[in-house]
């Protein structure tokens, strides 16, 4: 089950569910496979659509890995994306936006 509070996105590859999460490390690797500067400079490529395939499948690979997943984006030349490049395109989005978005108060 995906925790949206925990910045978690479900993905399915090969016709298995994955569960994606950017953890620090994840980022890290997300920003030295992007050649991004800062954390900031990497959610504005994406807020302004500055993006590339290669940059939703660095996003892609970093989420993966900070789900757990042992793999590199080579083994992602074959996987199939259930959805394909729009599905993944939209995963992408929304590791960002959880990763750097703060829980909504619950109601008292």
């Amino acid at each position: 089950m995906v925790n949206p509070l925990a910045g978690e996105v479900a993905l399915v590859i090969n016709g298995e569910r994955h569960i994606m999460k950017l953890t620090l490390g994840a980022l890290a690797e997300l920003e030295a496979a992007l050649k991004a500067q800062t954390l900031i400079e990497l959610i504005e490529r994406f807020e302004a659509g500055q993006i590339s395939s290669r940059d939703v499948l660095a996003l892609i690979v970093a989420g993966l890995r900070g789900g757990g997943w042992n793999g590199t984006a080579e083994d992602m030349i074959a996987a199939e994306i259930e959805g394909g490049p729009v599905a993944a395109a939209q995963a992408a989005g929304q590791l960002l936006a959880r990763a750097f978005s703060l829980p909504e108060p619950s109601a008292a």
